[in-house]
């Protein structure tokens, strides 16, 4: 009787030893997982920052009044006078 009890603390001991590993083990997890996720939190951000600068730079190189100035300064084009306007019809 007396082995018996023997064999039971230590198989206790032994499942105690495994459950201790197995917290230590998922506390190490869930840690390099949080630092993971902090950091792609972190790139999430920056790209959302560089997202917003793209779309106001987008609309200012496609503002009209800028591609009117860009295609009189750069390709010297000019408005074309009435005289020089011809109507197409069908």
């Amino acid at each position: 009787m007396k082995a018996l009890g023997g064999v039971a603390v230590l198989l206790l001991l032994v499942a105690v030893l495994a459950s201790a590993l197995g917290v230590v083990w998922t506390r190490h997890e869930s840690r390099v997982l949080f630092v993971d996720l902090t950091r792609l939190q972190n790139q999430r951000d920056e790209l959302n920052v560089e997202y917003g600068r793209l779309e106001l730079e987008q609309a200012t190189w496609a503002e009209p009044r800028r591609i009117d100035g860009e295609a009189r300064n750069k390709l010297g084009m000019v408005a074309p006078r009435p005289q020089d306007i011809q109507l197409a019809r069908r």
